[in-house]
């Protein structure tokens, strides 16, 4: 995500600071949902002066500039993931947490005909379904 470093000296009006390029390429990288403490213990590696409190500034500013999504995902608190251009919808496992998304073209089809009947813009769309994967299926038994 070269978003924040093509920007020229500032976004929203605040320096591009190392810490606010390496939150986000972490992000990026991840290949998973993130929450903040685990962005904070992977992001120190980095940047070794980094504190929870700057994580979490920079968590609402992303999300406030639509680089980043958060979702509650089952726990009571956020997971992060950068921004895509389609919604997608996501499983999580209440075993062991494992979070697996998906799209599907029905779920796309109905919010499509919701915007019909009711006039609504939909920006948005958020599904989350919660069961066993197949592994925590098989430890159960």
């Amino acid at each position: 995500m070269n978003i924040i470093r093509n920007q020229s000296k500032s976004i929203a009006g605040r320096p591009v600071t190392s810490q606010r390029s390496v939150l986000l390429e972490i992000i990026r990288k991840a290949g998973k949902h993130l929450d903040a403490d685990e962005l904070f213990r992977l992001a120190k590696k980095k940047e070794p002066r980094i504190s929870l409190a700057t994580v979490y500034r920079n968590l609402k500013l992303f999300k406030e500039l639509g680089l980043i999504a958060d979702s509650g995902l089952g726990d009571t608190h956020s997971h992060y993931e950068i921004k895509g251009k389609a919604d997608h919808y996501h499983l999580v496992c209440l075993g062991c947490g494992k979070i697996i998304e998906f799209d599907n073209q029905l779920i796309t089809e109905a919010v499509s005909q919701v915007q019909k009947k009711t006039g609504y813009n939909v920006t948005s769309t958020q599904m989350k379904i919660e069961g066993y994967c197949p592994e925590c299926q098989q430890k159960k038994k």
